[in-house]
């Protein structure tokens, strides 16, 4: 069939659909993403030995039409690793480098006052990547806001501004307010990419008035407690959804719709949101066609204009990428 008879056989099953009093399904959302919060940890990859090699990890970005990525990984090693290799380009994915503050997982408890991490964040700023320099500093935890004000996060927070680095944090929206404060301008100059815009719940208010006072905070929307409503919970790994420092992440429902609050806020906020898997457990990998699926489903729920805003063009202006061009072969497989 031609696509100008996909489109009417389309119109007239929707035509029929309303005549009959049935709900229309939005169809989902056919375009480029942009996965902001992606970790190629240690044990995905474990030297090509481990279950998720280079070439598996980009089979699922290019069959879910993910083209570009911001790679932060613990170690850091694993975020070159994809921004070196050929097959990443023949991907068709483009790597936007970050610096992970964690050399081990001793390092997300403790990295807000040891020095050693500061000397490494420079040393890696020193020393790049084949993808180019390092646009970030993130991911990173604070599981008290109170580690804000370590001396580190704060040296941390000043140097992002002035070499105008984005920062990737998963912190409360106390710790928000803190970590700005810690940057020369007081947070107005600050990109700051919120992981799960608060992954304990924080008020839809709340966000607001966060996004309200800092001109350059967006919100990342992986695991995001109440942003999709109905649907089945995604399955998780015995012991998945609990984090490094005992926090526990939110079931996300599979095929959920996009709850009409947070709907509210991202019409209100168009440029303001980004998605991201957080592929932070091999669980997420494995369940990476899903998450992407997800996405999909709620983004088609969105006017065409703000959807693809939301899945690829905030981030690829945050980050100077080109437009992306929409052929309707993203989510060929």
């Amino acid at each position: 069939m031609t696509p100008a008879g996909r489109l009417r056989s389309a119109w007239a099953i929707a035509a029929l659909a309303w005549a009959f009093g049935a709900p229309v399904q939005a169809a989902d959302y056919a375009g480029p993403l942009f996965d902001t919060h992606l970790h190629y940890n240690e044990e995905a990859w474990n030297g090509n030995a481990g279950p998720f090699p280079p070439a598996e990890a980009l089979a699922r970005m290019q069959r879910n039409g993910v083209r570009a990525i911001v790679g932060n990984s613990r170690p850091n090693e694993g975020t070159r690793i994809l921004a070196a290799l050929r097959e990443t380009r023949e991907a068709g994915v483009t790597v936007v480098p970050f610096i992970r503050l964690y050399r081990n997982r001793a390092d997300y408890t403790n990295w807000f006052r040891d020095e050693s991490i500061h000397e490494m964040v420079l040393a890696e700023l020193a020393r790049g990547t084949a993808a180019g320099p390092y646009r970030g500093i993130g991911e990173f935890h604070l599981y008290d806001s109170a580690n804000a004000d370590g001396p580190v996060a704060r040296k941390l927070m000043a140097l992002a501004e002035q070499r105008q680095l984005a920062v990737l944090a998963h912190v409360d929206d106390v710790a928000v307010d803190k970590l700005m404060a810690h940057t020369p301008s007081g947070g107005r100059a600050l990109r700051l990419i919120w992981a799960h815009t608060g992954i304990g719940g924080v008020p839809v208010a709340r966000v607001r008035e966060l996004l309200d006072r800092y001109p350059g905070l967006v919100g990342e929307l992986s695991y995001r407690p109440g942003l999709t409503c109905a649907g089945d919970p995604l399955p998780e790994a015995p012991g998945a959804n609990a984090g490094s420092g005992g926090e526990r992440y939110p079931a996300r429902a599979r095929g959920g719709r996009l709850c009409p609050e947070w709907r509210a806020l991202i019409e209100a906020y168009p440029t303001r949101f980004m998605i991201g898997s957080d592929t932070w457990v091999n669980q997420r990998w494995v369940d990476y066609d899903g998450l992407m699926q997800g996405y999909r489903r709620w983004l088609g729920e969105l006017p065409p204009s703000l959807a693809q805003q939301l899945a690829w063009g905030n981030a690829a202006a945050l980050f100077g990428l080109a437009p992306a061009l929409f052929t309707g072969a993203e989510t060929r497989r």
